[in-house]
């Protein structure tokens, strides 16, 4: 909490005296940015559930690395944060109603969802990642040694590890989640070989599970930046929000935020599209890694 506080702190000196005011834009110029400054509100759009990017906590409170960007966005605006909790798959077409003027939910930077949606950044580089207790799948080579039947995998639904897992993986057999934690129980109780999902979940996995046995297969294949997604009608607001994670990046405070919620994982994820390097997983033994 002490580190927070000095991030917002230095966000304050070093952030907000660079900040534009949203109360000169002209809503026919800006429509979503003057609605901000208009109703004094910005509401996020996410899913709450993908720990430590955005998770409920046990008392209520939606928490992570996304929430922090976006309390950092609404800080520099002079505006309030509202946070609106969705399925992921229903996080775009709500901001493509008005219903959210931003989403912040681990979102990959995908050509399909570009076409929906405007993208500012990667803030962060991920890749794919499978967490299991089997050996034999850990110890894999290649993707054919895992396009069976007999490859049981559970993946989010409607995420890019759902896409992911078809395309290079069609034999296999899949199971689709809601939640990566419920994912996570799956592997705990072995009803599945492994769980593809994103290295951020992956790595909150490895840090909260230290004695379940799970070991990680890192791959750098797989090309995941993750990004702030906007309205595509208003181009002030995209370059608004270009100028303010430049400044997030340019400050070191993307890294501090990395650092509070990853804690001794936080050399892997990297902001601005660093690739993200090999981790190591609850015994501290080195994980196998594709390149």
């Amino acid at each position: 909490m002490i580190r927070i506080a000095k991030i917002f702190s230095l966000l304050f000196t070093l952030l907000l005296l660079g900040a534009c005011n949203t109360t000169q834009t002209r809503s026919g110029d800006a429509p979503v940015l003057s609605r901000i400054a208009h109703k004094g509100e910005l509401v996020l759009g996410t899913s709450a559930n993908m720990e430590p990017m955005n998770y409920r906590r046990e008392d209520g409170k939606v928490v992570g690395l996304d929430i922090d960007i976006a309390r950092f966005m609404a800080e520099a605006m002079g505006v309030k944060l509202t946070i609106k909790t969705l399925p992921f798959d229903q996080l775009l077409p709500a901001l493509q109603r008005g219903d959210v003027d931003v989403v912040l939910s681990n979102m990959t930077i995908t050509t399909k969802r570009n076409m929906k949606a405007a993208f500012v950044g990667p803030y962060m580089t991920s890749g794919k990642c499978i967490i299991t207790r089997n050996e034999s799948l850990a110890k894999a080579e290649q993707a054919a040694d895992l396009n069976t039947p007999a490859t049981r995998m559970v993946v989010m639904k409607g995420s890019t590890s759902e896409q992911f897992v078809k395309a290079l993986l069609p034999k296999a057999t899949i199971t689709l989640v809601d939640d990566p934690k419920a994912g996570v129980e799956l592997v705990r109780e072995d009803q599945v070989g492994g769980m593809l999902t994103d290295l951020p979940i992956c790595l909150a996995t490895l840090r909260d599970n230290p004695d379940a046995g799970f070991v990680s297969l890192v791959s750098l294949l797989s090309y995941e930046p993750i990004g702030i997604a906007l309205p595509p009608n208003d181009p002030l607001l995209v370059n608004w929000t270009e100028n303010f994670l430049a400044r997030m990046d340019a400050t070191g405070i993307l890294d501090e935020i990395g650092v509070h919620w990853f804690g001794p994982y936080a050399a892997a994820i990297k902001p601005l599209g660093a690739e993200a390097a090999g981790t190591k997983n609850g015994k501290g033994k080195k994980s196998k890694t594709k390149k």
